[in-house]
């Protein structure tokens, strides 16, 4: 007999994923709204489906057989309060710790709240009937899909994780007939990974990408170099990662360029360590398959790829498969390495004459920081600006990527500078990030060591780059979505005022010449007498027509920057831009 399934894509994923994790056992209770999930299991020779009318004497049945067998044990139940009767049941398997899937049907969620029957709200449960619940979108389209997958893998992993318990699906239905799907599509199946556990086999080209991380200890450098060395793999950073071990590179300026060649530089699997990246350009490295590795043992599916999870330190990872990779014999080359340092370094040197601009900024004072120093950047804006240089090795770099909001880049800056009072501590800021933090400046902690770089281009310069969305609007994107004539519309004596008053060197510049001179000094190693603002005044077009460059160099090798910005844009844009002065960056959110 033909065993026929739902054409509903959500209770396709949950078979799926129940049988890769060798889960047969299933306790169904009678009624409409589990009919799709009940039909399509029932006459699978690979389930053992019983029944029971009394949905609290189901979860019972579950405890035993899964006490009894060992095994992880799905109940199936239908709409309106039916649900309600597997918590005695769940709260005695969350006790004892026992695998059991509680998947409740439901109507669409949205009907909750308006009198429709059989139709109750599922979206909190109690704290000790579960470790955890999600609920299954009707699957629409592949954004759907993708949360379906994720969330279903999720409920599965965790019936084993940290000694295992209860997990809940609220299962959404459309009862949609007829039942003709013979063979269940291998939709992603994630696994879980921990120390005591087998790994699996890693062939294959490997990269490495480290969003945002802690910083690291030289055993911990160690173990990635080792690793990254015996695998021919790059380690693809940004100035969050903190990562200064071998085959490093910021490959920001490599990947942003709008005719990079991805398929040519892609890996086969990728290895995901850290936390949140603001390089969204590297982000378009992403493996066939990736692999997270990481203590917490989250499935964190940036880039919608995610194969396996690791729930173990970083440095147990790399020396597992270093090891492993020693003892098979197999000699380490480079050319996967070489080549996108190759790349890498063929762009740098075709960057194009830039005008003042944020970028201009970084490419200046980037390989001219003192040594040993720290640098902060503001979201967005300031960060990518300085993604697409290398800065030196003694110099460490953090921003705000966590919640990557517009607020507290100062305050951090500010709460760095006071672990070391004679480290010197760079900031890089627009206008909008630096005003809205701007009460940390008055703070009495403030030391000599303090140096910010105020990008000021008089309006949210993220919202008006030629590649945003809201650009469309041109000025009509400077009433509210840039932000447009704040904080003094790029007044030349506002912040000039306000720091010189509160002690600080004060230095500003309009033009790249008079940079030229303010970076020298800004720049100096060791202390001075006091901490210093450095304001820089740009245009949004400049700043739009920097970034546009850096994003084409691949495509226009040897052009100037003015002839591409020209072509792309065309000369109505840019008189409109232009004709509107003191644009350009922000902050934050704004980009700054």
């Amino acid at each position: 007999m033909v065993t026929r399934y739902t054409r509903e894509k959500n209770v396709q994923v949950i078979i799926r994923v129940l049988k890769a994790h060798n889960i047969r056992y299933v306790i169904a209770s009678p009624g409409s709204a589990n009919t799709s999930f009940v039909c399509s299991v029932q006459d699978d020779p690979w389930f053992k489906v019983f029944s029971s009318v009394d949905e609290r004497s189901a979860a019972y049945m579950a405890c035993g057989l899964a006490a009894e067998t060992g095994e992880a044990v799905v109940m199936s139940c239908t709409g309106a309060t039916a649900s309600r009767n597997y918590a005695s049941g769940l709260t005695e398997a969350f006790y004892r710790k026992l695998p059991i899937l509680a998947i409740t049907s439901t109507q669409n969620v949205a009907k909750i709240g308006h009198h429709i029957a059989q139709v109750v709200d599922r979206s909190t449960i109690q704290n000790d009937v579960a470790k955890l619940s999600v609920t299954l979108p009707i699957v629409k389209d592949d954004e759907d899909l993708w949360e379906c997958e994720i969330a279903v893998n999720k409920a599965v992993l965790e019936l084993f994780r940290h000694g295992g318990g209860p997990a809940h699906i609220n299962l959404q239905t459309t009862y949609a007939k007829p039942y003709d799907v013979e063979t269940i599509p291998n939709y992603r199946l994630i696994n879980r990974i921990t120390p005591a556990g087998e790994f699996p086999a890693l062939n294959g080209r490997v990269a490495v990408a480290v969003g945002s991380h802690k910083r690291w200890s030289p055993a911990e450098t160690a173990a990635l170099e080792q690793f990254a060395l015996a695998f021919d793999a790059p380690v693809f950073c940004d100035h969050t990662s903190g990562y200064r071990g071998k085959n490093r590179l910021v490959f920001a300026l490599g990947a942003a360029q709008h005719m990079f060649e991805r398929a040519a530089y892609h890996p086969d699997v990728l290895i995901h360590i850290g936390e949140i990246t603001g390089d969204y350009a590297s982000m378009a490295l992403n493996g066939t398959a990736v692999w997270r590795v990481s203590e917490d043992g989250e499935i964190r599916d940036l880039y919608r790829r995610l194969r396996h999870v690791f729930e173990m330190p970083e440095q147990v990872f790399f020396k597992h498969y270093a090891a492993t990779r020693a003892a098979g014999g197999t000699a380490p080359g480079t050319a996967y390495v070489d080549q996108c340092r190759t790349y890498l370094a063929d762009m740098r040197g075709r960057v194009p004459e830039l005008p003042l601009s944020n970028i201009w900024l970084a490419q200046q004072m980037a390989p001219r920081l003192p040594s040993p120093a720290s640098i902060h950047f503001a979201i967005l804006n300031s960060l990518r600006s300085w993604n697409f240089f290398d800065i030196p090795a003694g110099v460490s770099s953090f921003s705000n990527v966590g919640g990557f909001g517009i607020d507290g880049c100062t305050s951090a800056l500010l709460g760095g500078s006071l672990a070391d009072p004679d480290k010197l501590q760079f900031l890089v800021t627009g206008d909008l990030a630096f005003f809205y933090d701007l009460n940390v400046l008055g703070n009495r902690h403030v030391g000599r060591n303090l140096r910010i770089l105020l990008v000021n281009n008089g309006t949210g310069t993220e919202f008006k780059n030629y590649n945003h969305h809201a650009a469309t609007f041109q000025d009509g994107a400077d009433r509210f979505v840039a932000a447009r004539g704040h904080f003094g519309q790029q007044s030349r004596t506002l912040v000039r005022d306000y720091a010189t008053n509160l002690g600080f060197e004060y230095l500003s510049a309009a033009s790249k010449d008079e940079a030229a001179a303010c970076i020298e000094r800004f720049v100096t190693p060791g202390l001075t007498d006091k901490p210093m603002i450095f304001e820089a005044f740009t245009e949004e077009a400049d700043e739009s027509i920097a970034l546009k460059a850096m994003q084409s160099i691949h495509q226009n090798p040897g052009s100037r920057v003015k002839n591409i910005v020209r072509r792309v844009l065309g000369p109505t844009i840019i008189g409109a831009i232009k004709g509107n002065r003191g644009g350009g960056g922000g902050g934050g959110n704004a980009g700054s």
